[in-house]
């Protein structure tokens, strides 16, 4: 009777805890029943700890102290308190995590700030180190959100006690004070931090693992300030042994993600291994997606045996996204994508909708002037904290089937049901990469600094299509700009019987020498049609290409672009008569 008992106990444990601790095995990182797991992630960043690019305060307040600084200027301290507490409440709830396991995402990358979980050392006293609840809290609310929807909660401390780089943007390092690498104090918090959170989570399968720091970007005994030349890295090596060593002491189960100096990425002097449960993260951005980009972290798994995982990457075009995740998978390689929600932009799942108020606020921080009402000025940042609500977000389609999708296949599908006769606007394009859906020259930053711009708009979409604000007095609110010279566009379309039709070409040009013309199934089916200029840039202008023949049902339509130096706002086709 008791095997019965206990047995039916561990069956019940496996299907609470699906399929168990994720773990090393040989240069795999596999669940519970030793299969594979490919983490398909996304890191929630701007929500723990904010970075000034998110919130378009990069320019003049970059660290999170900064921005504080800047808000508790306007509008005093306890109206910043709330503000943060409401930010907080609707930036990550239970919607956004539903939202991420629809979408194809099995794991989460949790950026922690350590001041929502203990104080500063300068607010400790006698040297002790106390506890905060609000980040453990928040930490339990997202993961039993997370073991709902069976998607791993890997735990990341982005911003660790007194700043882990000279970067000072990402871990909200103040430099009047001293740093992790200059304070055995905030080396001890640190330490004791991981710890207590092993301590917490020890027994939840739903924790992927600990990432025990982000990006750390010091010089220690080498010039360059983040730590990219740095050969032996021995205060890196030695505090991420003490957290390992702190984390079994209380916990055996999980996967401990290492990183290197550098963002991540320079692990010169970090080996030998000191943990026969370990994984090595490293970060990507703004490269070229071939093997060379990560042939180094390929010969770390194989000689040192152990699992690699691309902790942090994204901030690039659609096409590249499709790249780097077909390469990684390809190699075996989960990742976690950066970051969940933006104040206005298109690389991202999600974008968060700017006010014309908040804009005022980012004027005057930057140029100074008329200092806003602190009426004025809290209304405006409440509401910006209620744009961060799921259900207020501009989820970003074409983003995310890039990242799913497109990695599995080059086919095409409809960004939207296009019935005939009828409008189809220029930036409703197709969902697919270049070469499939439409044809661009420019579709990825692959120079790292030397910033290259895919949309040059930067609006509404993810692709090489370069889409801006439309004036037009019909208009979904964009139109494809910056035509070049031999691109394409294409459009599913479904007419309910074969018919013939005009279709009027709705664009704007300040200069001559725009043609197109329309192809279906690689067959020419217009003619080409020469575009004058309009007069000017926001003077629109119809033209119309004659009985053009299309077949019944749902067929696909590229314009061509013989021509460029033109906007395209719409084409719609009319019944010919």
């Amino acid at each position: 009777m008791k095997k019965i008992i206990l047995f039916s106990l561990m069956c019940y444990s496996l299907a609470s805890f699906g399929q168990g601790f994720l773990h090393r095995n040989g240069q795999n990182i596999v669940d519970g029943n030793d299969k594979n797991v490919v983490l398909r992630g996304l890191g929630l960043g701007g929500w723990m700890i904010q970075e000034g690019y998110m919130i378009q305060t990069g320019a003049f307040a970059g660290p999170q102290y900064k921005i504080k600084q800047r808000i508790t200027d306007l509008i005093g301290v306890e109206n910043t308190e709330e503000f943060y507490k409401v930010y907080k409440a609707n930036g990550i709830t239970k919607r956004d995590i539903d939202s991420l396991a629809a979408w194809g995402f099995n794991s989460i990358r949790l950026p922690m700030h350590y001041n929502l979980y203990t104080p500063a050392i300068e607010n400790e006293v006698d040297g002790k180190i106390t506890w905060l609840e609000e980040g453990f809290t928040m930490t339990d609310n997202l993961l039993n959100w997370c073991a709902e929807n069976k998607i791993y909660l890997i735990l990341d401390l982005h911003g660790a006690p007194g700043g882990q780089g000279h970067d000072a943007n990402i871990s909200d390092y103040d430099t009047s004070k001293p740093s992790l690498w200059e304070s055995t104090a905030n080396q001890d918090k640190m330490v004791a931090f991981w710890k207590k959170l092993a301590q917490r989570y020890k027994d939840n399968p739903w924790i992927g693992g600990y990432d025990i720091i982000n990006e750390p970007n010091w010089n220690f005994d080498s010039k360059n300030l983040n730590g990219c030349d740095e050969r032996l890295n021995i205060p890196l090596r030695n505090l991420e042994i003490r957290i390992t060593k702190a984390i079994r002491e209380v916990d055996t189960n999980h996967l401990v993600i290492i990183e290197g100096n550098c963002w991540g990425n320079n692990y010169d002097g970090i080996f030998p291994l000191w943990d026969d449960n370990m994984a090595l993260s490293f970060h990507k951005y703004w490269n070229p997606n071939n093997i060379e980009s990560i042939q180094k972290f390929l010969d770390y798994r194989t000689k040192y045996n152990v699992p690699i995982w691309l902790g942090e990457s994204g901030e690039n075009s659609n096409v590249w996204f499709k790249e780097v995740l077909s390469l990684v998978e390809k190699n075996n390689i989960g990742w976690a994508f950066w970051p969940m929600k933006k104040i206005e932009n298109i690389a991202g799942v999600s974008s968060v909708r700017i006010t014309p108020e908040y804009e005022q606020i980012l004027n005057y921080w930057k140029n100074g002037g008329t200092k806003p009402t602190q009426e004025f000025a809290k209304k405006a940042l409440m509401q910006i904290a209620d744009n961060y609500k799921m259900e207020n977000v501009i989820v970003k389609p074409d983003v995310i089937d890039a990242m799913f999708r497109q990695v599995q296949t080059n086919d095409t599908k409809p960004y939207k049901n296009h019935k005939l006769p009828g409008r189809v606007f220029a930036t409703e394009y197709d969902l697919g990469t270049n070469g499939f859906a439409y044809s661009d020259k420019d579709v990825a930053n692959y120079e790292g600094t030397k910033f290259t711009p895919w949309n040059k708009g930067n609006q509404m979409r993810n692709d090489g299509v370069d889409i801006v604000t439309c004036t037009d007095k019909t208009t979904n609110g964009f139109q494809v700009s910056f035509i070049e010279d031999g691109e394409w566009l294409q459009f599913t379309v479904e007419a309910k019987t074969p018919s013939m039709f005009d279709v009027a070409i709705r664009y704007s040009s300040e200069k001559a020498g725009g043609k197109l013309y329309l192809e279906q199934d690689g067959k020419k089916i217009s003619e080409t049609i020469e575009l004058t200029s309009t007069g000017g840039e926001m003077i629109w202008k119809t033209v119309f290409l004659k009985k053009v023949s299309l077949k019944k049902g749902s067929t696909k339509i590229r314009v061509h672009f013989d021509g460029g130096n033109f906007n395209l706002n719409f084409i719609e086709f009319e019944n010919s008569h």
